[in-house]
């Protein structure tokens, strides 16, 4: 995995299909709270090959074989990802028109960005799983997977394969950051009026870290065109569970941004 310095750091990151140099949209991946590039596994090369677009792959700083970032994390560890790192990762390398793609905390962050002043470079954004609120059911699994993890097993030996030594500081950061009772009051929809470019919402019926409440949150939020896609027999993770589905609606909505097809999406 390449890596480049951000600063003070640096991200290991990955990129398929055509350089953000031709001038073409980008795609800009964002992974969830335990997620890296490799566990995006082959669906950004997929979306970049169905699409005709470059796609730029990215672990977060904590996570991967990125720079380490000791917990304790604040509660807003996501809008610094989305106001401050993310405006660093698409200079470096020379962004200038992007498509957010972020499943859960990364759908957050793309949603935090496309609602805040450094959004002039977004040309729409696919939230898959995505948080603007906090709920019961999602503080319940967190919790469970904190205790699945403190026992060792399956769980830590799956996120090592991953992580690396970044293993016990990244799954800390985030379950304590989600876990602090103060983050009971995090809270993402006023950013959403902001939110001018078209946008694309997948959820999974099943999912175990959240309802169907934040997809209607995001519809009647957005002062843009959102697009909904609930898919059932699914869980917090479309793009694994039924990726198929995930791609053809991700490539249909790629291109009516293209296109101009997207402005009467509902």
């Amino acid at each position: 995995m390449a890596t480049i310095r951000l600063g003070s750091h640096a991200i290991e990151y990955a990129l398929h299909g055509p350089s953000p140099e031709d001038g073409a949209p980008t795609l800009v991946f964002f992974h969830e709270g335990l997620g890296s590039v490799a566990m995006w596994r082959d669906f950004p090369a997929r979306v970049a090959e169905a699409t005709g677009l470059g796609a730029l792959v990215y672990s977060r700083r904590g996570y991967g074989g990125s720079d380490p970032l000791p917990p304790p994390w604040p509660v807003t560890f996501m809008h610094a990802e989305a106001q401050e790192e993310l405006p660093r990762v698409l200079d470096a390398f020379a962004i200038r028109d992007a498509i957010l793609v972020g499943h859960s905390d990364g759908a957050s962050i793309a949603l935090i960005h496309a609602g805040s002043a450094h959004a002039e470079r977004i040309r729409g954004i696919v939230v898959e799983a995505p948080h603007v609120f906090v709920e019961d059911v999602t503080v319940a699994s967190i919790g469970a997977a904190r205790d699945a993890f403190q026992a060792g097993g399956a769980l830590r030996r799956g996120l090592e394969r991953y992580h690396g030594a970044n293993t016990e500081s990244a799954f800390r950061g985030w379950s304590g950051a989600w876990l602090d009772p103060a983050f009971r009051a995090w809270n993402i929809e006023s950013y959403l009026p902001s939110i001018r470019v078209p946008v694309l919402v997948i959820q999974g019926e099943n999912d175990e870290y959240g309802t169907l409440a934040q997809v209607d949150a995001i519809q009647s939020g957005c002062a843009s065109p959102v697009t909904r896609l609930v898919l059932p027999a699914c869980g917090h993770s479309p793009h694994r569970d039924q990726p198929a589905a995930v791609l053809a609606a991700i490539t249909t909505f790629v291109r009516g941004l293209l296109d101009g097809d997207n402005d009467d999406a509902s």
